[in-house]
């Protein structure tokens, strides 16, 4: 017997409609490929913040006058 919680009840997953249990099944999925897509997510913006670090480091360098006079 398999419990699960939904909207803070229990129920006996054994116990479910077939398509209680499909959509449940669809849930999980659906749960499942979230987390991965954030986790993706998370490697992707870590990558950009080294892209964003290295260019700085690759732009050239302006002395604070001509800096100003840009401005």
């Amino acid at each position: 017997m398999q419990i699960i919680t939904i909207d803070g009840i229990e129920y006996d997953a054994d116990m479910l409609s077939e398509d209680a249990k499909a959509q449940l099944i669809s849930m999980q999925i659906t749960d499942q490929k979230i987390a991965n897509l954030q986790s993706e997510l998370a490697i992707l913006q870590t990558a950009r913040s080294a892209y964003a670090r290295e260019l700085l480091v690759q732009l050239p360098k302006l002395d604070q006058a001509k800096a100003k006079s840009l401005h």
